[in-house]
Order: structure tokens, then C-alpha cells, then sequence
């Protein structure tokens, strides 16, 4: 999929660059008979195509995954159902996955589309050298025992280097490796949150207090907690710093 999105903006580049303002998207051609025929211009659908596939791209080669999973199950194991609502998660989460995927992005630029957008090499080889940065990246998040699962699934040989890894294999390794890892996160994550959920609910019923919800005792002490260990900082330099261990 990176091949694909990659070869189709490398090859829209250069005529949207050069493309003089106010190229008609949809075209009108007048037959003989006096009858209209409508023509929508190949590149706008090409380009529409990329952009349909860049979410999909987004979630599966990042570090996207990793982080949303790991702020929604912060935001349960507070107890706040709706607060940071989900467009402040997803907002933050893609913030974050732009600073962590800055080098992979820079690198990808600098070695594959700007030599081709100034003529030095061709398609092939650009495609190539951007899709590697990526390459890299999935490939120290990914599990071996993961890539041995998909790789027997799928029949391959042995890899001899990871260079041998194909995007066809190296895709679903690593969702799988980003999803186990961020489940472990979370689980240490909801601990100290769930011990004091116990805490206070086991004070209520020696208080006799069994009609009271727990949760809604347990929630000032959570968010105190949260509050005074500067819980977000911590969080976001342990998710960062945790892709480039």
C-alpha cells in the first residue's frame, strides 16, 4: 500500500506542479450532433484514489495505532467516558504521530521525492528510497515471533536480511506487534488506577455506604492522582520515547 500511495503522488508531482492555476477538473466536449459529452480529467482521479488510501496508510505504517489505543484506555481507566472527547484524542494522537514520524517523513523527502522532483532519478528508484525510512521504522517495532506467524501463514522462505522483509508481510506484523504493545501499555496503565477503585469501594462497604457508586467517590482521587504525577507529560515522553529505544 506505501508502494501505491507513493508512486501515485510521485507521479501526480511534477504535472500539478507545473500545471497552470485553474486546470478544469471536468471537461466539456460538444459532438457533431450537437450533444455534450463529459470527460473528468485522469489525474483528479488518481490523486482521489491516493487520498482515499492515506487514512488506511495513516493507521497501518505509523505510529498512530500505539497511541489511540493507549489514550482510550487512559480515558476508561479514569472513569471519564467522554472527557477528553474522541476529536481531542484523535487530535492529539495524530500531533503526536507527526513529531515521532518527523525523521521517517524528512528522510523519505530528502532521499526519494526530492531528487525526483529535480530530475536526478527516476520513478522506480524514488519509490524505492522513500518507501525505505518506512521500511526501517516498521521493522524495529515489529516482533520476530510476529513476522515468523505471518511469514509461515503466507508461505514464504526463510528471510535471509530484513531488506528481504515484503511490505505484504511486514503490514500485518507490524499492526499486530503495534496492537500487543499497546495493550501492554495500557494494562500498566490501569493498575494504580483499578487499586484505587478497590481502595474506595472496600471503605464504602465497611462504611456501610452500599448504595453509593464507587466510582463516583473514586474519581476525584483518580484525577488527583493523574494531576499531580503530571500524568500527560508523562505519558506522551513515555509513548514517544518508546519507539525509539
Amino acid at each position: 500500500m506505501i508502494r501505491l500511495i507513493l508512486l501515485l503522488i510521485l507521479a501526480l508531482l511534477p504535472t500539478l506542479v507545473s500545471a497552470e492555476p485553474g486546470v478544469p477538473a471536468l471537461t466539456v466536449t460538444t459532438a457533431e450532433d450537437g450533444g455534450e459529452s463529459y470527460t473528468v480529467t485522469l489525474q483528479i482521479l488518481a490523486l482521489m484514489t491516493a487520498l482515499t488510501l492515506l487514512p488506511a496508510a495513516l493507521i497501518m505504517m505509523t505510529s498512530f495505532t500505539r497511541i489511540i489505543i493507549v489514550l482510550s484506555i487512559l480515558r476508561q481507566a479514569m472513569g471519564v467516558q467522554s472527557t477528553p472527547s474522541n476529536q481531542v484524542l484523535i487530535g492529539l494522537s495524530l500531533f503526536l504521530t507527526f513529531f515521532i514520524m518527523h525523521p521517517v517523513f524528512d528522510t523519505a523527502y530528502q532521499d526519494g521525492v526530492k531528487p525526483y522532483l529535480d530530475g536526478e532519478i527516476e520513478v522506480t528508484a524514488a519509490l524505492e528510497k522513500a518507501s525505505d525510512p518506512f521500511k526501517h521504522f516498521m521493522l524495529a517495532q515489529t516482533r520476530e515471533s510476529d513476522l515468523q506467524l505471518f511469514s509461515t501463514i503466507a508461505g514464504h522462505a526463510e528471510l535471509e536480511t530484513s531488506q528481504d522483509v515484503p511490505f505484504s508481510l511486514l503490514l500485518p506484523s507490524f499492526v499486530t506487534s503495534e496492537l500487543k504493545t499497546a495493550f501492554q501499555i495500557g494494562f500498566l496503565i490501569f493498575i494504580p488506577f483499578l487499586i484505587i477503585d478497590l481502595v474506595v469501594a472496600s471503605v464504602l462497604m465497611a462504611m456501610g455506604m452500599m448504595m453509593l457508586s464507587p466510582m463516583l467517590i473514586s474519581l476525584p482521587f483518580k484525577l488527583m492522582l493523574f494531576v499531580l504525577i503530571d500524568g500527560w507529560a508523562l505519558l506522551m515522553g513515555t509513548l514517544a520515547s518508546s519507539f525509539y529505544v
